[in-house]
C-alpha cells in the first residue's frame, strides 16, 4: 500500500518521538536517583557519593536496551499513527443518477479517470464493513470506505480515522453532474447495435464459428472501459521491471508504428506476405491493438511492458486472411531477429502440422512463445503438444467467463480478452473489443516483465514462473479444466521466490539465487546493515562519553577506604 495514503502529520509525529524520548530517560534513570540531579549527586551529599559503580553500569545498560526498545516502539506507533490519518470516501448509492464505481471517483477527486488504479491497489482485497472485498474495478456497494491517494479533494472526501462500520444509513446519492460520468462513453452513430457488441464484463455472444484452430474473431463494443488494467494491476509490477530490453515480436496483421503511443517503440519488422519491406504499417487493426497493449505509453492506458520493444511481423492480406506456411515463416523469422517472446495473433492457426515445427523450433532456442488457446471444435487428437516454453491461452470477461468456446484442459493460463480498450489505426481511435488475441497480448507483456527481471531463466522457466504465480479460478486445483494455473498476476509474477528455480552463474560471474535476484542486491542489504550496526556503536560511545562527563570531581577521585584490622 503506498506510504502517501497513510502520511501522519507533523506534529503528531513530534508528540510520539516526545513520548518515546521520556520513555528513554523514565526506563535509563537508576533507582534512587531524583530527575533532575546529577547521578553523582550533589557536591558533599552522601547520597550521590554512596552510589555504587553497579548501579552507574546497570543505568548505562538500561539506557542502552531503552534506545533499543524506543526505537522499535518508535517504528509501531508510528504505523499505528499512521494507519489512523487516511483520506476516505463512503460510496453513496448513485452519482449522477448512475452506480458508482472507481473510474468515477477518480475522475471526481483526483482530476482523471485514468488514476482509478491508484484507488483499486489501496483498496483491493481490503475487508469492508459489509464483510466483502473489491476484487471488481466496476463493482462498489453503497457504504463501502474506499482509501483514496494523499492528493484526493472534493466534496465526499473525509480525513482521519478510517470507521471500522458503515454508517447505520447508505448515504444519499450525489446529486446529478451537468457532464456525463467519467467512464461512460455515449454510442456513437453508426457504430454496430447493441445486440452484436459485448457488454462490459460479458463474454460476447458466440456469432459465426471461426476455422479451427484460429481464435475468436474481434468484437467491438461501444462502451470503453480499463477494467483489465486494474485487474492485472502493472503498476505494482513496474517497481521491478518495466520489460527493458525485451523484443516482443506481434505476428499478426502488422502495427501501426506512425501512432504517438508507440512512438520509440516499434521496430521496422517486416513484411511475410510482400517478402520484403517493413510490417510497422496495419490496414486492420488487431496487430495495433495487441502492440498497444504490450508497449503504450498512453498515461491512461499504459501498456504491460512500457519499456520494452515491440517487432510487428505481417502475415495477412488485406483481407485479413493468413496461410500457415506463412505463419510458420514468421515465427522463425522472429526469432532469428532476436525476439525473446513472440505473440501470436488470431490469424495464427497453432494446430497447422508447419507452425507447430516452427513453434518447436523457437522455443528450443529459447524464446518464449503466447498463443491463443484452441477452441471446443478441434479434437483433442490433433492438438499436438509443443515443447515446455509455450503459453496457451484463454481469454475472459469481467465476470471471469470465456471469451470463446475453448476446448476443456487446453489453456495454461487466462488474461482479460473480453471488452477491451485497444489503440486503433490512424484516424479511428480507440475502442473496446474482445478476442483471445488481446489476452495473448497481456501474456506476452507479463513475459517480458519476467524476462527482463530473470534474465538467466530459460523460455521453459519463463512459462513456468507464469503459470506457478497465477491466481487460481476454478476449482481450485491446478491445472483446472476451464481456467489451467489461473489468472496471471504481473507482480507475484517478478518478484515471487521459487524454490524450484535452479541457481546458476551467468555469463558475467554473478550468481542468481532461486528467486532470480542477484547477489548484488544482497550485498547491499549487508552494507545497510552493517552501518546501522556502526551508527548504534557510535550512539552507544556518545552517551559513555556523556555519562562520563556528568561524574562529579568527588566521584572520580573517590577511592574505599582499606579495610581496618581488628
Amino acid at each position: 500500500m503506498p506510504v502517501h495514503a497513510f502520511a501522519p502529520s507533523p506534529r503528531k509525529f513530534v508528540d510520539i518521538v516526545n513520548r518515546w524520548l521520556a520513555h528513554v530517560v523514565w526506563l535509563a534513570w537508576p533507582t534512587g536517583v531524583p530527575v533532575g540531579r546529577p547521578r553523582g549527586g550533589f557536591r558533599g551529599d552522601d547520597e550521590g557519593d554512596s552510589m555504587s559503580c553497579n548501579t552507574r553500569s546497570a543505568g548505562r545498560v538500561g539506557l542502552v536496551v531503552a534506545m533499543v526498545l524506543a526505537l522499535l516502539g518508535l517504528t509501531a506507533q508510528a504505523a499505528s499513527a499512521a494507519d489512523e490519518n487516511v483520506k476516505y470516501y463512503t460510496v453513496t448509492t448513485s452519482y449522477a443518477g448512475k452506480p458508482e464505481n472507481l473510474t468515477e471517483i477518480a475522475d471526481r477527486f483526483l482530476g482523471s479517470g485514468s488514476r482509478s488504479s491508484e484507488i483499486f491497489n489501496l483498496n483491493t482485497g481490503r475487508k469492508q464493513p459489509d464483510g466483502q472485498a473489491l476484487t471488481d474495478p466496476a463493482k462498489v456497494n453503497p457504504g463501502w470506505l474506499l482509501i483514496l491517494p494523499w492528493d484526493a479533494v472534493g466534496a465526499g472526501v473525509q480525513h482521519g480515522v478510517l470507521g471500522d462500520k458503515s454508517p447505520t444509513t447508505v448515504p444519499s446519492p450525489m446529486p446529478r453532474s451537468s457532464s456525463p460520468s467519467p467512464g461512460t462513453t455515449k454510442p456513437d452513430k453508426g457504430t454496430t447495435s447493441p445486440g452484436s457488441a459485448a457488454k462490459p464484463g460479458q463474454s460476447p455472444k458466440p456469432g459465426t464459428k471461426p476455422k479451427p484452430g484460429q481464435c475468436a474473431t474481434a468484437s467491438t463494443s461501444s462502451s470503453k472501459s480499463n477494467w483489465a488494467t486494474l485487474r492485472l494491476a502493472p503498476d505494482q509490477a513496474w517497481p521491478t521491471s518495466r520489460g527493458n530490453g525485451q523484443l516482443v515480436a506481434v505476428v499478426d496483421s502488422g502495427v501501426d508504428g506512425s501512432l504517438p503511443q508507440l512512438a520509440g517503440h516499434v521496430s521496422e519488422g517486416m513484411d511475410i506476405i510482400a517478402g520484403s519491406g517493413r510490417g510497422d504499417t496495419d490496414c486492420l487493426g488487431t496487430g495495433t491493438g495487441m502492440a498497444g497493449l504490450v508497449v503504450s505509453q498512453d498515461r491512461g492506458s499504459s501498456g504491460i511492458a512500457p519499456e520494452a520493444t515491440v517487432m510487428p511481423v505481417r502475415i495477412t492480406d488485406a483481407a485479413g486472411k493468413a496461410r500457415a506456411e506463412d505463419s510458420a515463416s514468421a515465427i522463425t523469422a522472429a526469432a532469428e531477429a532476436g525476439a525473446t517472446v513472440i505473440a501470436l495473433g488470431s490469424h495464427v492457426d497453432t494446430n497447422d502440422s508447419g507452425v507447430l515445427a516452427a513453434i518447436n523450433g523457437v522455443v528450443g532456442k529459447d524464446v518464449i512463445v503466447v498463443a491463443c488457446s484452441s477452441l471446443a471444435s478441434v479434437a483433442a487428437a490433433q492438438t499436438a503438444r509443443t515443447a515446455p516454453g509455450l503459453l496457451r491461452v484463454g481469454g475472459i470477461g469481467m465476470d471471469g467467463q470465456w471469451a470463446a468456446d475453448y476446448r476443456l484442459g487446453g489453456i495454461d493460463v487466462v488474461a482479460p480478452g473480453v471488452n477491451i480498450t485497444e489503440l486503433g489505426i490512424t484516424g479511428t481511435g480507440s475502442s473496446a473489443r474482445s478476442g483471445t488475441q488481446y489476452a495473448v497480448a497481456f501474456v506476452a507483456g507479463a513475459a517480458a516483465l519476467v524476462r527482463a527481471a530473470y534474465p538467466d531463466l530459460t523460455a521453459q522457466q519463463v512459462a513456468h514462473r507464469i503459470e506457478a504465480t497465477a491466481q487460481k479460478m476454478g476449482s481450485g486445483k491446478v491445472p483446472d479444466a476451464r481456467y489451467g494455473y489461473g489468472l496471471i498476476d504481473l507482480a507475484a509474477s517478478v518478484t515471487t521466490r521459487l524454490p524450484e528455480e535452479v541457481t546458476k552463474a551467468n555469463v558475467g560471474g554473478t550468481r542468481t539465487s532461486g528467486d532470480g535476484m542477484t547477489d548484488g542486491r544482497t550485498t547491499l542489504l549487508v552494507v545497510v546493515i552493517l552501518l546501522a550496526l556502526a551508527a548504534a556503536v557510535m550512539l552507544v560511545l556518545r552517551v559513555r562519553r556523556l555519562l562520563r562527563n556528568d561524574r562529579s570531581p568527588d566521584e572520580d577521585s573517590f577511592t574505599e577506604p582499606s579495610p581496618v584490622r581488628g
